[in-house]
């Protein structure tokens, strides 16, 4: 867009007798835009936009409600029986401001940052290449909210079983425990319910129960309440893997244990730059300790003779 400075200047110069050409060359102008300016005396130009078209909000939902919904018929509507062309961006657009056609996106309750409250656990599929083929793997992690250390390891299926095991293994290597493990609504933890009214199984709840903690289903849709845990698989996506070979399962699992337990521990993290094992020790003190006899997860296997 032309500035109006440089408008005026263009109607000035023409005035003094300066020949269209220069003009052009000296102000970086094409010879039309030139002749353009001079035609409306170095003016901008007024546009003219027609009146905005005005939707009455009860019409609106009493046709979303009508038409269940669908904006194609209720711009049909609109058209032959109330006169009014509306465009379907437009019909949707306010359909949006009206909030109405989306329901508007809420964020899940804040929890203050506190040390000791609560690690978080989810798991991921990811395509890793071991040695010469690439296998689907199910990424298990496991992150302190507060000083946000990391333990991960990789299965090809992850189960109930392995979830202890993955668990358990974490928890003895850090050798504490928060009281709450936020996860999503997976059937591996929980027998019924959602969010808050989620029913843990009792074989998961006794296994919580002896290493400290308890499981707690965030809402249905709001991963954002782990956030800290799904921004820790795109760090894995884009520096871990990346760069790395992988001879067999053990050996992605022995590079992701130094990984995410000893050189992510040592830098710094977000903007406030907090090391992770620092930030544990002070963590520690509002932690539980686990006990170093604490059995590890076993399956019972019955064998019967014929």
């Amino acid at each position: 867009m032309i500035t109006a400075d440089k408008r005026k200047a263009v109607f000035l110069l023409h005035q003094e007798g300066m020949p269209i050409r220069r003009i052009s060359r000296q102000l970086r102008l094409s010879r039309n835009a030139v002749r353009r300016i001079i035609a409306q005396s170095g003016q901008m130009p007024q546009s003219i936009r027609a009146p905005a078209l005005v939707l009455d909000p009860e019409l609106l939902r009493q046709l979303h409600q009508d038409c269940e919904g669908y904006a194609q018929r209720m711009m049909e509507i609109l058209r032959e029986e109330h006169g009014l062309e509306v465009k379907y961006s437009t019909l949707t657009r306010h359909l949006r401001d009206l909030g109405i056609s989306v329901p508007l996106s809420q964020r899940c309750a804040r929890v203050p940052d506190e040390p000791g409250a609560e690690m978080q656990h989810d798991t991921s599929p990811f395509k890793v290449l071991i040695g010469c083929e690439r296998l689907r793997l199910q990424a298990s992690l496991l992150y302190l909210r507060y000083s946000k250390r990391r333990f991960l390891q990789f299965y090809p299926v992850f189960d109930r079983f392995h979830m202890k095991c993955f668990l358990h293994l974490a928890l003895m290597h850090w050798g504490y425990a928060p009281p709450i493990c936020v996860i999503d609504n997976t059937n591996l933890a929980r027998w019924r319910g959602l969010g808050s009214n989620a029913v843990i199984i009792p074989e998961m709840e006794a296994f919580g129960k002896a290493h400290g903690f308890r499981f707690l289903c965030h809402a249905p849709k709001h991963p954002d309440r782990k956030a800290g845990e799904e921004r820790s698989f795109l760090t894995v996506e884009t520096n871990f893997i990346p760069g790395r070979t992988f001879q067999s399962l053990e050996d992605l699992n022995c590079q992701a244990l130094d990984w995410s337990t000893v050189r992510l521990e040592q830098r710094p993290q977000g903007k406030a730059g907090l090391i992770p094992a620092q930030a544990f020790e002070h963590e520690r003190t509002f932690l539980a300790q686990l006990p170093r006899h604490l059995p590890a997860p076993y399956l019972l296997l019955e064998r019967t003779g014929d």
